[in-house]
């Protein structure tokens, strides 16, 4: 009977073809894996042909799936290698690290007793003081080894004890690019046994409750005969795998551990995620690096720079068999200053930046994220046991060929069609849920049967799924459910329509029966005038989707009207004493509520909205910004003809008025547009006039208002208004052509040109 320790580094590539390379030769009885023991039912899929790496163990509980943790794997991960070669060979394989109901038990134990001590601390202190709650790690968790006390990094020790800077490069040369497999377990086996002497040992609990519950499984694998053990573990534990204490000793520390319920499945991974830059514990800076080593180990970097070579050909970027090879030369020589055996990533990079990125490293980003890193993501069965709502998931993906990928991956969906219909409901439903697979954005057009669509699948996104379960076992039931809850719980009108906006593309009609008489009751109960017009704008979209989506958006158009009644009555006693900032607040609201009324092309409610607007427009009272931009609104909807525009426009900048509320009214009645003034001689005849009339004090108080008005035109109209300043043009009444008559003189300075346009070219038809 023996046992064989073999330290490895988690995805690392020369680590697994020694592990391969080991098992092969030595052809064991049983395969012990650093791992979780829960999902030991989950390694019967590893040989699956749809079980594609990167792939993951999730691990939950039920009653808390925000409590999850991963175990990644790569095709180039030792543990992934010892599997698969376990279910080849058709020989024992299992798992041996703490169980996760252990390690989940215990973090739920130190919250709890965490959250005591902050109440029993914030019971006792001051009231000044009970705000603090920063300090809710405490030091009996260090002490107990739950929150482990940092520690350097033993790989950069060795590094440094070789003359290297860099632990993770060393690493990688001495082991990840080594040829030579000879002895590489039991050197790993001494570095780290003498780490482990000559370091500070942290008080770690939860690393040694984890190195007694390994060596608990090993003594069993012993206890139940097999003649050949290998035990694939981290290198840092392999010495305390070997120089076992007392069996009473283990069992002793594990004894009386709380628990947890543990639930597993395996999920796709992505090499973004593989990677450290994720904030992955033991990931790995280049996934896609690694993967071509593992593929490739005697590359001498021609592979890899041919690779380069390909990339920067389908980005239209010249690159010759001359530049490669002379790359790779480079390399190689570089590796040999270093004392290197071969070129190693940070050789070929230079080489690649120097050569083929003449020195520009805008290339080496492209490099990084299509080879070095890649965005590859791995695949499951479907068959593999998952919760109802992930499988339903999983079930929709397939049925309309939404798969999930790494990448992002666009889709113009019409829904007019019936698939691209289905998948805009599934989409819209699983956002109402908080799954954030994808994203919608506008296209500009003017029609509501287009939408398009971003997706990008993350790893994360399975916790989410997991945890949304508790509503219902599939999606539309999840939802409902869901947004039912979230409806009852609103406080605000705001938030309820916003709810209806997001339920109505989602197809889910009694959700949607009970958001309307939601909105109906808060509505009737509200005497916010402002918080109604917020609300318009979005149920005035919503009734856009009836025709494409099928939805009565007739049950919203009742609301609404009733609404913008109650609006048109109450809104000009709201616009008067209003403060100045209120006021550019309400600027918003108004453009927003004219164009929601437009929008609705009911004669009825128009011609409500348009005598409010009169009242704000002709009272003393309201605010000067707001009558300005009512006044404006009105002459855009031509409710108001020349001559009366100009009657208001001079009593509004009478010199009799403050020069501050004339240019309060001239900022709102101007807002978002300087075509009134480059076209209106008359208009711009008045405003010139007024500003020429004031006093010097007087205008460099009004200046930062004029200036915040035509800050907010447009660039080019700023510019002709500039010309028209420049040229003296001043403006008056009376050089207006009088309404029914032509001007001779200018229309026949337009005769030549437009003769041209026609193609009449002879002199004579001019």
């Amino acid at each position: 009977m023996s046992v064989h320790l073999l330290g490895i580094r988690h995805h690392g590539p020369g680590s697994a073809r020694n592990v391969k390379a080991f098992l092969e030769e030595l052809e064991p009885d049983i395969v012990l894996i650093e791992g979780p023991p829960e999902a030991d039912s989950l390694l019967e899929w590893v040989a699956h042909e749809q079980l594609q790496p990167p792939v993951a163990i999730l691990a939950y509980q039920p009653d808390q799936p925000q409590r999850a943790c991963f175990y990644p794997f790569a095709t180039f991960s030792p543990e992934w290698q010892a599997m698969l070669y376990a279910k080849q060979k058709n020989i024992h394989v299992r798992f041996m690290d703490l169980p996760l109901a252990h390690v989940f038990g215990l973090e739920n134990e130190a919250k709890e007793k965490a959250e005591q001590e902050l109440e029993q601390e914030e019971a006792t202190q001051p009231d000044s003081l009970n705000n603090n709650t920063d300090a809710v790690v405490t030091e009996e968790e260090v002490t107990a080894g739950l929150i482990p006390e940092q520690r350097r990094d033993p790989i950069s020790m060795l590094a440094e004890a070789a003359g290297h800077d860099d632990g993770e490069k060393w690493w990688e040369h001495m082991f990840e690019y080594r040829q030579d497999q000879s002895e590489v377990f039991e050197a790993i086996h001494d570095a780290m046994a003498a780490l482990r002497q000559e370091l500070p040992r942290a008080n770690d609990r939860m690393e040694k409750l984890r190195e007694a519950y390994m060596r608990k499984c090993i003594r069993q694998a012993e206890r139940e005969m097999f003649q050949k053990i290998a035990v694939i573990c981290g290198a840092w534990h392999a010495p305390a795998l070997r120089e076992m204490p007392s069996q009473k000793n283990d069992n002793d520390l594990l004894k009386g551990l709380p628990k947890a319920k543990v639930a597993c499945t395996w999920i796709p991974w992505t090499y973004s995620r593989l990677s450290y830059e994720s904030g992955y514990g033991a990931g790995i800076p280049s996934p896609g690096w690694y993967e071509h080593i593992w593929e490739y180990p005697k590359d001498d970097g021609t592979r890899w720079m041919a690779l380069v070579a390909k990339l920067f050909r389908e980005r239209q970027h010249d690159t010759s068999v001359a530049h490669v090879m002379e790359a790779v030369r480079l390399a190689n020589a570089l590796a040999s200053l270093r004392q290197y055996s071969r070129p190693g990533l940070e050789e070929l990079n230079e080489a690649t930046l120097s050569v083929l990125c003449n020195g520009e490293p805008i290339g080496m980003q492209l490099i990084r994220d299509e080879l070095i890193v890649r965005n590859r993501i791995g695949a499951v069965p479907t068959e593999i046991p998952a919760p109802p709502l992930q499988a339903d998931i999983l079930r929709l993906q397939k049925k309309l060929r939404l798969p999930a990928t790494a990448d992002f991956k666009d889709y113009s969906l019409d829904l007019r069609k019936e698939t691209d219909l289905e998948r805009s409901i599934f989409l819209h439903r699983l956002l109402l849920l908080g799954i954030n697979w994808g994203t919608t954005y506008e296209t500009g057009g003017k029609g509501t049967f287009k939408e398009q669509w971003r997706l990008q699948w993350s790893p994360e996104l399975s916790i989410d799924i997991i945890e949304k379960g508790n509503w219902g076992n599939t999606v539309e039931e999840a939802t409902a459910n869901y947004v039912t809850d979230k409806t009852r719980q609103a406080a605000s009108l705001n938030e309820v329509c916003r709810l209806l906006e997001a339920a109505i593309p989602a197809e889910l009609p009694a959700v949607i029966d009970m958001i309307i008489h939601a909105i109906n009751n808060l509505a009737a109960a509200s005497g916010d005038v402002l918080q109604l017009m917020e609300v318009i704008p979005s149920l005035v979209r919503i009734s856009r989707y009836g025709n494409v989506r099928k939805t009565d958006a007739a049950l919203v158009d009742g609301i609404t009207y009733s609404m913008v009644d109650r609006i048109c009555v109450s809104l000009p006693a709201a616009c008067t004493s209003v403060a100045e900032d209120a006021a550019q607040s309400l600027l918003d609201l108004f453009y927003s509520m004219n164009d929601a009324v437009g929008l609705l092309q009911q004669e009825a409610l128009s011609a409500s909205w348009q005598q409010t607007l009169r009242s704000i427009s002709g009272n003393q009272a309201t605010a000067p910004v707001i009558g300005g931009y009512a006044t404006r609104l009105l002459f855009d909807a031509k409710q108001l003809d020349e001559e009366t525009l100009g009657k208001l426009f001079s009593v509004s900048m009478s010199l009799a008025q403050p020069a501050a509320v004339s240019a309060s009214w001239l900022e709102g009645f101007l807002k978002g547009s300087g075509t009134l003034l480059l076209l209106d001689d008359t208009l711009w005849g008045m405003i010139y006039q007024w500003i020429e009339h004031l006093e010097n004090d007087i205008f460099t108080q009004v200046l930062p208002l004029l200036r915040r008005t035509f800050s907010n035109f447009t660039s080019p109209e700023r510019r002709k208004l500039g010309e028209k300043v420049r040229t003296g043009q001043v403006g008056s009444v009376h050089n207006q052509a009088v309404p029914g008559t032509i001007n001779t003189d200018r229309a026949a300075r337009g005769i030549p040109v437009i003769m041209q346009i026609l193609g009449f070219t002879d002199p004579k038809l001019v």
